[in-house]
């Protein structure tokens, strides 16, 4: 008998972890899902999944928050981090800390399964772009550095930043700039 791999979405959508979850149920998966950070080191009492996909913003903690819980669980799983607030800072901050891949949100079911079943395959010789980042683009960066070192307090932040706390959250509303 084949055990069935353990899918496990944390997301605080409930429309998303409900499609994503039938979506992968009907690949074969056993799926649980966990609206909250904070639900997931109860779960892992009595189930360990294989593969995870984890909101890095949600209602509470952080997605990040769990990658180390997931790993001590199971040192062999393999985790995407979903956001809408994509960051080259929350980026390495994930992969640092485990995760398999980084995906920003809107992603489909190929593209998740994608990611985790990819192996990070780096090549020295490929050659770095020459263009520079916009300035927006420098601006959302050091943002959510800066965001990330005050542990995602806005009103710390937005001091450290010397701006109003409304014009930063006005700006973190938006979407990520391009490059």
């Amino acid at each position: 008998m084949v055990d069935t791999e353990k899918f496990l979405i944390v997301d605080d959508d409930p429309t998303f972890t409900h499609i994503l979850a039938r979506t992968m149920s009907r690949r074969g998966f056993e799926t649980q899902v966990c609206q909250n950070a904070e639900a997931v080191p109860d779960l892992l009492t009595t189930w360990t999944p294989d593969k995870a996909t984890l909101d890095l913003k949600m209602d509470g903690a952080s997605g990040l928050t769990i990658i180390e819980h997931l790993k001590a669980a199971n040192p062999a799983i393999k985790i995407v981090i979903l956001t809408g607030y994509a960051s080259i800072n929350t980026a390495v901050e994930a992969i640092k800390l485990g995760a398999t891949q980084y995906l920003p949100k809107p992603a489909n079911a190929d593209e998740i399964l994608a990611a985790l079943d990819s192996q990070p395959t780096g090549d020295a010789s490929t050659p770095v772009a020459n263009s520079p980042m916009s300035v927006n683009r420098l601006e959302w960066e050091h943002i959510n550095k800066v965001l990330a070192e005050n542990n995602g307090n806005i009103s710390a932040t937005a001091r450290a930043l010397g701006m109003h706390r409304r014009t930063l959250q006005r700006k973190l509303d938006k979407r990520p700039v391009r490059r």
